[in-house]
Formats: C-alpha cells, structure tokens, sequence
C-alpha cells in the first residue's frame, strides 16, 4: 500500500477540497494571457469549481447530464469538467480539430445535455448541427469575441453569467455545493474518454475518480514529484494523456499545472516555465529532435565536429545510465564536459533544463530515439497503457530503461500475456468499461482482465516488451511474422523521414509509403542548392529519392532476418493527416483507411515492373472541402534486397 492511498476514498472535487484545507495559497493552474502568467490558488481553482457546479444546477443540469468540451487548454476547461463532478454528471472532451458531423455524432452518442466551447470557431460547429442535437440544452463559452450576435439567443451563456448564476445560487443555497460534493462516490464515473477511433466512431470510455486519482499516485510511487513541481499543458484535453495529468498527478500530488497562451505558443512558453516533468506522444519528441538537428546543422564547423564527437560519449555514457551501471572515470569526465559544453546550453534552448524525467506513450518510440535522449542528458522513458487503464499501467524506471521495452508494471498492476499472446491488465485505474455499449464493455473485461488488442510478451528482466496491435501484426506469403510498427519506427528515427506505412501481409516481400520531413528535407535541398515550390514538388525529386532510399538501406542493413527488410517504396506526395481521416487525433496511422485510399499505388508497389504512373491526388481542407490534382509518382527498388 501506498502512504497516500487513503486518498482513493475521495472523488476529484472531494481531493480538491482536500488539497484547499492543506495548502489553500499554493499555485495550482497558472496561464499566460497577453504575454503574463496568471495565477489561480488552489483557494482559487476551488471557488472557480464551485461557482462553476452552482451555475450548472441553476441553468437545470444534474446528475444524469454529460457535458461536452471543446476547447484548448485554459482553466476554465478544468473548472468545467470538475464543476460537471461535483454536481454528479459526467464531463466528455472531444478534440478541437473534430469537424461538425463528427462533433454531431458523438453529441448524440454520449447523449450531451450542454457544451462548453472556448471561442466562436468551436460555437460556430455547434451552431452549424443544432437541429442536430435537440438534446443540448446550453452552449457555454469563455472567448467572447465575435459572439456578440449570439448573446439574444439564451441557448448560449458566456461563463462569466454561469459564474454569476453560480453566485447567486450559492446566496440562496450556501450549503447546496458542499452537500454535492459530499454525495460523490469515487467508484462513479466521472468522464467520457473518446478512444482513438483508429476503426471508426471513437467509444466513449467511463472513467471513475478512483481511476484517475489511482493512476496519479502509482506514477508518482515510482517516480516522485514535489508540490513545487511545474507541469505544462499542451496535449489535447480529449485525450487521457492530458487527463491523467489534469485530473490524477495534480490532484494527487498538489503540482502546479501551467496553460500556454496558446497552441501555436506552447513550445515557446514551454521554454519560459520550464516543467519539472513533461509527457508527450512520440510525434513531439520526433518533432523535437529534428530542431535539435537543425540548429546543429546551421552552426559552426567546429561545433558540429564537438557535437558529433560528444554524441558518441554520451551514446556510450547513456548506455551506463540507463542500466544503472556505475560509469568508467574516464567516461564520466568526458560525458561531464560535453554536457557543459554541448548538451546543456542545446536542453536549455529548447526548455527543458530542469526536466527531471519525460515520458512518451499512445505509439511506440524508436528505440534510437530513447537512446538520442538519454545521451543529451534527457531523462525520456517509455510508458504504456490504453485509454481503458488511464493512459498508464507499465514504465521505466530510472536505471531501468530498456529501449526496446515498455517497462514494468506500475505498483498494484497486474499483467498476464494470454495463449495468444495478448497483453492483459488488472488494476484499480481499468475503466468499468465503454458508455452505452455493454457488449463492447464484456469484450474488454473478458474473465476480468482488461483486453489490450496488443501483442507482446515479458522478457526475461520482467519488462513488458509490445509487439504491434494483434490485429496489425502481419505475415507475408510464407507465412513469416513481422511488425510494422517495429519497422514504421525504424524508418522514422531518420531525421529525413516523417511517416511511413508498412505493407506486406500475405505478400511476397515488404513495401512502403513514406512521408518525408518538410522541415529537415527542405534544408537538405536548399543547402544543396535543389529549388522546389510545395511539399509535392519536393518529394517527386530524385536527389530527394536518393537520399530515402540510403536511408531505407540502412534499416535494411540492421534487419535481424531476411524478411524484415524492405524492397520497395515510393515518396507519398501529400503529408498524412489527421483531417483527411489519415492519422488519428493521437497521431496513429488509420492503416486500414490508408490502405484503401492509396490502393493504387499499393498496387503498383507490388508490380515490380511499374517505376513510375501519373495518379490524381485528392486533398481535404480543414472545411471540410476537397480538391484534386494530377501528379507523378515513382517507385523504387531497394538495391541490394532484391
């Protein structure tokens, strides 16, 4: 047992109250509005909550009601949803990106009785599907800029009125609040947790309190933070990534959660707060390191040679720390200057100089991507779970980081591998299971262990190793297993590589399509002195072809057995992307979906006669418009693994 598991009694408004009686005048959110940080106490987030819980009675919400969130992360977000809790309904984030008949359909799903939005971008996709979801009651909303025409119509409320309706009730009933707030049961869910959708309409997953308060003190069982600790905010509130930090680590451990000013600021502001811990997927890190390269690239000759020289010390150092093993002298002291001279001054450009750990999850990671971390003195570890387990059930440990694992279970989590080889979990942070959708629900929970849909197995440390989805591992027409994800990977630790997708089930050999990186394949080619307009035109060059494929030769080279390696590619012309149903909110690939929409060039990747066809290539617009043009594809046999 945990020193602070007595906390797993409470519901989130109950630990918030918790959290005031111990330290009313400590931060607890902090965002950057006009270029200066605000602050809210704990004192402060608590009154927020309450006028926020009033308000929601007095416009007619209780119990039974979902309410929706669409917004960027500001506090008033968090006062909100726990607001929704206190009063004992349930509170549902949807991503910002989401267009209206996506937004429609799981307003009617999740059976939403109101929506808060932060600006009129998101009101305006409510507006749009009104005669949609005659369920909505009221549209809450905290920018009011461009609202002005809106305010006739009381199906929209600013929430500084809802904070003032909130006030007024509170005259009126001064003991309402605390009397909800008691009636709260920890067991009872508190939040509708969209999954990642990657086959279709996302499920909406229940969450409890205990869920997410379990899962903040088991993380930081094993990895401790202080009360002074600062967290930044910039995932999206929709996905448990965020939550398990909004809702469980800083209820659980009293940090200090700080909102950018911003989407488009985050890295920035990221820099002035400086979070003592940071959890991202692995396309921030990816994203993260091609800066690093960057800035690296477009320095002096003789820092190049110092950075080149001290990346090799600090590989072999990383190798040291990352084991737990105690380091050669000599290797210390060489390890120690380039961090001094190199290494530090590049983290502290980037803002994450008092980082103590950062944790990456929702895809695998690269295992040279660990590594590339570890030796610049980033203390990165894997973590893994599902939205059905609060985002987190297995970590790295300090001195402990496999890269080729996930690590091992956080304390209370139990983990079996089933005859099948599918990784299931026992824990206090498994979800009752999917909203509406009891079948679904039977199906996750099977013989009471909650049902990854991942491979993998335990190694002989005790570490989880995961495979790939089940349903994504493949066989080519030997009947030979391989796994995309482990090759997709691989492929990306390139810094010219941004995506790539695998094929090759029940086919004769490997082939893939591949996203390069704009950002570092644009500076290649300039420094090269090769012009190009669009992202098209670049990719359709051959010098830039080249290039990939030196690099799909190296993944080749590293091959444990013949027929992992890949023989053909072609550069996709166009990024995958979320909005055209390419990728999902998190960043996965859809395969299936790209499968099909690229299914002729998979064709042609497949006919080795074919280096080359002119393809019409369709674009959809964040409006929901689309567009074509014609454009020509080469494909390309990697030399060598014919």
């Amino acid at each position: 047992m945990g020193t602070n598991d007595h906390l797993l009694e409470f519901t989130i408004p109950q630990l918030l109250r918790w959290r005031v009686r111990k330290t009313p005048d400590r931060p607890a959110l902090r965002e950057k509005d006009f270029g200066i940080w605000n602050t809210y106490t704990w004192k402060d987030y608590y009154d927020h909550v309450k006028m926020t819980a009033l308000g929601l009675t007095s416009i007619g919400l209780g119990k039974e009601d979902t309410i929706a969130i669409i917004s960027d992360n500001i506090p008033e977000l968090v006062f909100v949803a726990v607001g929704a809790h206190s009063i004992g309904a349930m509170s549902a984030g949807i991503y910002q990106t989401s267009m209206p008949r996506e937004i429609s359909q799981i307003l009617t799903y999740l059976k939403v009785s109101a929506i808060f939005c932060d600006n009129q971008e998101q009101v305006d996709k409510v507006l749009e599907i009104r005669e949609e979801i005659p369920r909505v009651k009221k549209v809450i909303f905290e920018d009011s800029r461009g609202m002005r025409e809106y305010l006739s119509d009381d199906w929209f409320i600013n929430i500084q009125d809802l904070f003032e309706l909130g006030k007024k009730e509170n005259l009126q009933h001064p003991d309402l609040f605390e009397s909800m707030v008691d009636e709260g049961d920890p067991d009872a869910p508190c939040h509708l947790c969209l999954t990642s959708g990657t086959t279709g309409l996302p499920k909406g997953t229940m969450m409890t309190h205990k869920n997410y308060i379990n899962m903040g003190l088991k993380i930081t069982e094993v990895d401790p933070l202080e009360p002074t600790d600062e967290y930044v905010s910039f995932l999206p509130f929709a996905w448990i990534g965020e939550q398990m930090n909004s809702f469980g680590v800083a209820m659980a451990t009293g940090i200090t959660i700080n909102f950018p000013e911003s989407v488009e600021t985050a890295m920035s502001d990221l820099k002035e707060i400086g979070p003592h811990f940071m959890f991202g997927a692995p396309r921030i890190y990816e994203t993260i390191r091609s800066e690093i390269w960057l800035k690296i690239d477009q320095s002096y000759r003789l820092n190049k040679m110092l950075y080149r020289y001290f990346m090799s010390v600090g590989l072999k150092a990383a190798q040291y720390r990352m084991t737990g093993k105690s380091m050669p002298l000599g290797l210390k002291i060489k390890s120690w200057l380039g961090k001094q001279m190199i290494f530090r001054p590049l983290v502290n450009q980037i803002g994450l100089l008092r980082l103590r750990r950062a944790y990456t999850g929702g895809a695998a990671l690269g295992p040279e991507l660990f590594t590339f971390y570890q030796a610049i003195g980033v203390n990165l570890k894997q973590i893994y779970g599902q939205t059905e387990i609060t985002g987190i059930a297995y970590m790295h440990r300090d001195g402990d980081v496999r890269p080729e694992t996930v690590g091992k279970p956080l304390p209370g989590t139990e983990c079996k591998i089933s005859d099948d080889g599918e990784i299931l979990s026992r824990s206090a942070s498994v979800s009752p299971g999917y909203y509406d959708l009891p079948e679904k629900s039977e199906e996750l929970l099977e013989g009471g262990w909650l049902h990854s849909g991942d491979a993998g197995f335990i190694d002989e440390h005790g570490h989880l190793v995961v495979i790939d989805r089940l349903s994504d591992v493949m066989h080519n027409n030997k009947g030979e297993m391989f796994s995309p994800m482990f090759l997709e990977n691989a492929l990306k630790f390139s810094p010219y590589i941004k995506e790539a997708v695998i094929y090759g089930n029940k086919e004769d050999f490997i082939a893939c399509l591949i996203n390069i990186d704009p950002i570092v394949v644009g500076k290649w080619a300039e420094d090269r002195g090769i012009s190009y307009t669009t992202y098209m035109d670049l990719s359709a060059k051959t010098r830039v072809a080249e290039l990939i494929m030196e690099e799909v030769a190296d993944v080749n080279s590293r091959a444990e057995k013949p027929h992992f390696k890949i023989k053909r590619f072609a550069l996709l012309y166009k990024l995958l992307d979320v909005d055209d149903g390419e990728l999902t909110k998190t960043g996965k690939i859809r395969r299936k979906f790209v499968r099909e929409r690229y299914q002729n060039l998979y064709d042609c990747l497949y006919d080795v006669s074919i280096e080359e066809k002119d393809v019409e290539a369709s674009f959809q617009y964040q409006d929901g418009q689309s567009t074509s043009v014609k454009t020509h594809i080469k494909f390309y046999t990697v030399k060598g693994d014919g």
